[in-house]
């Protein structure tokens, strides 16, 4: 009995195992997203700029790339320091919305509130599990495109309930 198990374990795994790498191996198919979603695939890419958040400007990279066959969007911040952060955009029922893993320990996520020609804005997502009254966070998020080399992000935090100063950065695609 265990030998057949072991034949027809063999077997089965001698056949299906091409198919998988095979679709390891091809390129997915790209996911076409909300019109908010496909403009944030036109950030993939390196960006850099200056950001203020108390101490003085300091300078903070941030990449895009579309992961998991075109249907998310990672945008990864101070990549290998300790301030690092990543935020995933995705589309949730045809609108674009996000979730931002935070240095302070938290993972605020975010609705589409507006979007226009140039810009998209995010708002906080009540039903992540953050009390907003208790625990600090990043509340709203706006990314407002210049041009295809200028990206102007800023996002607004609570803590304790109450607003901090926005942290804007202009960020220049980096070639």
């Amino acid at each position: 009995m265990n030998k057949l198990v072991s034949t027809l374990g063999i077997t089965l795994l001698l056949v299906v195992l091409p198919g998988i790498v095979r679709a390891v191996d091809s390129k997915p198919a790209g996911k076409t997203g909300s019109a908010e979603f496909e403009r944030m695939k036109s950030l993939v890419g390196t960006w850099s700029g200056k950001v203020d958040m108390g101490q003085g400007p300091i300078e903070m990279t941030s990449t895009y790339t579309v992961i998991a066959g075109g249907s998310v969007i990672q945008e990864r911040s101070f990549a290998g320091t300790p301030n690092e952060m990543t935020t995933m955009y995705f589309d949730n029922g045809g609108k674009i919305s996000g979730t931002h893993y935070c240095v302070i320990g938290n993972r605020p996520q975010f609705l589409l509130k507006a979007s226009d020609a140039k810009s998209i804005t995010f708002d906080f997502d009540s039903s992540c599990g953050i009390d907003p009254l208790k625990e600090p966070h990043m509340h709203s998020l706006k990314l407002v495109f210049q041009d295809a080399n200028t990206l102007v992000s800023s996002c607004d935090s609570l803590i304790g309930g109450k607003a901090q100063p926005n942290h804007e950065v202009v960020f220049k695609r980096v070639k």
